[in-house]
């Protein structure tokens, strides 16, 4: 049976950006044991070529989210998911648009926020592998970013969400997607760690 294929209009995308997260993941130091096993599988399903990129690969795609931070580190911005009724943080499959997959979680993080001027770590906070339904069931290798708001900042409700909403991050909304809360200190040690390397 044929594999799935990239259309051929976007296949030099798709090679720009599957280029972009082999290179990203190959020098990422990983910010736990978990990200780190997530990280060589993703980097496995890699192995497949640029359509492991695209949500046609039914083995896995790579995908791309972001925990959102506001302008003083002391809230996180997560949405009600219209599908699966859990809170998570920003996200969702890379496009033929994205060339890099910090482009990709910075496009998705101001989609579905609603809110312009976000700036973005570049470098992971995470990686996580779990199953979705994509092609009738699928794993999305998920690659995080921690992202963070201008100040003022003040979020729209997007098609694929029900509500959006600030939390503190020791006060997280219930019910909540398993992968979001893993996110949380690695993103605020992100901003510790380098607040003015983050740039649009």
């Amino acid at each position: 049976m044929p594999g799935p294929t990239v259309h051929p209009a976007d296949a030099a995308t798709y090679a720009t950006l599957h280029a972009d997260a082999t290179a990203l993941l190959d020098g990422w130091q990983p910010t736990s044991p978990d990200a780190a096993r997530a990280r060589d599988r993703t980097l496995r399903l890699l192995d497949a070529g640029p359509v492991a990129m695209s949500r046609q690969h039914r083995p896995g795609h790579v995908t791309a989210s972001a925990l959102v931070l506001d302008a003083t580190g002391s809230r996180v911005l997560l949405c009600l998911h219209g599908k699966f009724g859990r809170w998570v943080q920003l996200g969702g499959h890379c496009e033929p648009v994205d060339q890099t997959l910090v482009a990709a979680a910075l496009r998705e993080a101001t989609e579905e926020s609603g809110i312009a001027g976000l700036r973005i770590d570049p470098v992971p906070i995470d990686v996580d592998v779990h199953p979705v339904q994509c092609q009738g069931g699928s794993l999305h290798h998920d690659v995080r970013f921690a992202v963070l708001a201008p100040p003022g900042a003040v979020e729209q409700v997007s098609d694929e969400a029900e509500e959006l909403g600030w939390f503190p991050p020791d006060h997280l909304p219930e019910p909540l997607a398993g992968g979001t809360v893993q996110l949380v200190a690695p993103a605020l040690a992100a901003l510790r760690r380098s607040p003015l390397r983050l740039a649009p």
